[in-house]
């Protein structure tokens, strides 16, 4: 058996300003290729973890063209995804493949293509129209009929934060190889509903998104082979932006129709629970600090820093919450983290325990939202100074390789503040365990998150306070300018299905 695996994956906002070459994917110098793509993701939690483990299992010889996965920013670069596209597509040239397996996103823009996965898949089967296909998928997906029309499987993430990225691929890879065995005839149904839920109402721990994934799970006792609700990823202006479910089922399309209706009719009835209502920052900073303090194990209290989220296109470098933390005189805070790689080549200069005064943030404009963010100056102690390296403990991600470029660790005697070089969202307790800090230590934590943050950090966590500030992630549709999304659509417009 030969088995073509590769990855290629990128959650694209639109409104970002953060760039997207081919450098991001990766740890610096781009994608992945070959052994040193199999090397870096055999036996982790990974989509291409479970794909590798299948082909193993499976005594199979791997074809392993590309690894690429990059955090959340503007369209991609037409010349890195032509690369990356083009890197894939020789490899399935050279032919002489019994199954594929790829691990996308599914809301991957690029400066000439909306759908990024579905243009690759259509390159695919331009040269090889025959060879079945699996593809797994983020819970954010924004789908379209080329994604469905070229795969022979498709499924999609049930949790979020992403939990089950390895079951996820698990599943669509055990489903082909079943099909390439000719044990089943997998058909798929799909569709949309005209809504853009919040992604701070996405959680998959939370109503109205926890009832439908456990209806995704529970069509597997009546006849499914597997069922995704795509939540969606609502910061981009793209027609087909917003919630989808696919079906897939042993041949039986008027059962994956109707199991396709029931997870969309019932997404539309929950609208209005996916919608974000906002509380203003002061109102916010108010409730924690009226808080009682953590006794000794109890764990922070988590001040979540939404708008500013780099792992839905955040630059990560806005100021507005920790500036207003400072102000306050909060006490004993933690601050992952802020974006300033200027910064902290500074920090690093001056050395491990020197007093430094700097001007962290606010260094990368935003002109798709009205606010800005000033830089914040801040002095302090040179607490850490670190590589930023480091291998997730899970359960997101097991076992990968993150990296936040060289990273330090500012002391104001109040707040410890992480500054760092490149773009990682809090997701794994090792991102602040790497840099010294011990959450567990601290009365506050300031987290540039939405809910990835609950994978790793979630049940340390005494309380929860969403602190809105500035970003590109805004919480208000209504800050962002949508041009190209079909309307109308909720809840940017009040429509009728």
């Amino acid at each position: 058996m030969r088995l073509l695996i590769a990855m290629m994956k990128h959650e694209t906002n639109t409104f970002s300003p953060v760039p997207t070459p081919l450098t991001r994917f990766g740890h610096g110098p781009g994608p992945l290729y070959g052994e040193a793509a199999i090397k870096a993701y055999c036996g982790t939690g990974s989509g291409l973890g479970a794909y590798l483990d299948l082909a193993e299992r499976e005594r199979a010889e791997i074809v392993l063209p590309l690894a690429a996965g990059a955090p959340p920013s503007r369209p991609v670069e037409d010349a890195a995804f032509e690369h990356m596209a083009g890197v894939i597509c020789d490899a399935v040239a050279k032919g002489g493949y019994d199954g594929m397996f790829l691990d996308l996103h599914g809301a991957m823009v690029t400066e000439s293509f909306e759908d990024g996965e579905g243009e690759l898949l259509r390159r695919i089967r331009a040269i090889d129209p025959r060879t079945p296909i699996a593809v797994s998928l983020d819970m954010h997906a924004n789908l379209y009929d080329a994604v469905i029309d070229n795969a022979t499987v498709v499924t999609g993430y049930r949790t979020y934060p992403h939990i089950d990225t390895y079951d996820t691929a698990k599943r669509a890879g055990e489903i082909l190889l079943k099909t390439m065995r000719g044990e089943v005839r997998p058909v798929m149904a799909w569709g949309n509903v005209p809504m853009l839920p919040h992604v701070m109402r996405q959680g998959s721990d939370d109503h109205p998104n926890q009832e439908l994934q456990a209806r995704c799970a529970a069509t597997a006792t009546e006849g499914t082979l597997a069922a995704s609700l795509f939540t969606g990823f609502p910061h981009a202006d793209i027609s087909n932006a917003g919630l989808s479910a696919v079906v897939v089922t042993d041949g039986d399309r008027a059962l994956a129709e109707k199991l396709r209706d029931e997870l969309l009719d019932q997404a539309w009835q929950d609208r209005e629970a996916f919608v974000y209502r906002i509380e203003p920052l002061e109102q916010s900073l108010a409730r924690a600090k009226a808080l009682p303090a953590p006794t000794l194990g109890e764990g922070p209290i988590v001040l979540l820093d939404h708008y500013d989220n780099c792992a839905s296109g955040g630059t990560m470098d806005t100021t507005v919450v920790l500036a207003a933390i400072l102000r306050e005189g909060l006490d004993n805070v933690a601050a992952f983290a802020i974006y300033d790689p200027e910064a902290v080549q500074q920090a690093i200069t001056a050395g491990i325990g020197a007093q430094v005064t700097l001007s962290v943030g606010g260094k990368m404009k935003m002109p798709a939202i009205p606010d800005d963010s000033p830089p914040l100056t801040v002095t302090g102690t040179v607490k850490t100074i670190s590589n930023g390296r480091f291998r997730n403990k899970g359960p997101m991600g097991r076992g990968v390789l993150m990296d936040m470029g060289p990273s330090v660790v500012i002391d104001t005697g109040k707040a410890e503040i992480a500054v760092i070089s490149r773009h990682v969202e809090p997701s794994d307790l090792n991102c602040l365990l790497s840099l010294g800090i011990d959450p567990m230590q601290k009365r506050y934590v300031m987290l540039k998150s939405r809910v990835h943050w609950r994978a790793g950090l979630g049940a340390l966590a005494k309380s929860v306070v969403d602190c809105a500030g500035v970003g590109v992630c805004t919480s208000d549709y209504g800050q962002l300018t949508f041009n190209k999304v079909r309307r109308p659509i909720y809840p940017l417009d009040l429509p009728n299905r």
